[in-house]
């Protein structure tokens, strides 16, 4: 029986993270695709470097206090140590250098399974790891080459860019994020004003 743990490397911005990355990661989890999820918070995303983003330590003590009760759900920095911007098929080779003993997959939603091939040498990617590819909208599953799965989990009507909108506004987010996160969201007064 193979005990190779598998890790399926969930990469994002996650500014903030919400309800909807922790049901994606549960789904992974709960159908075996994974043994763990590691939420790997980027310092700069190389598709959004226009983008201003929160401080990367603030956006990793969110995630963090998101997986306090979840097991398998792992909050990583791993990314923050290496070049920048952070180019998925080096973080992925950093990953597999410093943990042998761990087979690393790559968590995208079907957005960017869209653009895979404008990312940074893709194709070694796919070469080198398997790919489980969500939806973000009612998309039918897509033709996908081997080694890429796609993961017919529920669509979770939010993202950081409303939970960010809601707030400039305002609004309640105790719907959109974990209870802990929106206290900490609130103590640290983000995303009052627009970036």
């Amino acid at each position: 029986m193979n005990k190779t743990p598998k890790i399926a490397v969930f990469g994002g911005s996650f500014d903030p993270i919400h309800n909807g990355h922790l049901a994606l990661a549960g789904e992974v989890l709960s159908r075996g695709l994974a043994t763990e999820v590691w939420f790997m918070v980027t310092p700069q995303n190389p598709h959004k470097q226009d983008c201003a983003l929160s401080d990367e330590l603030l956006r990793l003590q969110m995630v963090q206090l998101a997986l306090l009760d979840k097991p398998g759900m792992v909050a990583s920095d791993f990314e923050f140590s290496l070049p920048r911007p952070s180019y998925t098929l080096n973080t992925l080779a950093a990953l597999a250098a410093a943990y042998p003993e761990k087979e690393f997959s790559l968590l995208i939603g079907a957005d960017n399974w869209e653009k895979f091939d404008r990312w940074y040498k893709g194709d070694e990617i796919l070469a080198r790891h398997n790919v489980i590819v969500y939806p973000r909208g009612n998309e039918a599953e897509p033709l996908l080459p081997q080694g890429v799965q796609w993961l017919p989990a529920k669509l979770y009507d939010v993202s950081s860019t409303m939970v960010r909108a809601a707030l400039l506004k305002g609004k309640e987010i105790s719907g959109f994020v974990p209870p802990a996160v929106a206290s900490f969201i609130n103590e640290k007064k983000m995303y009052k004003n627009e970036k």
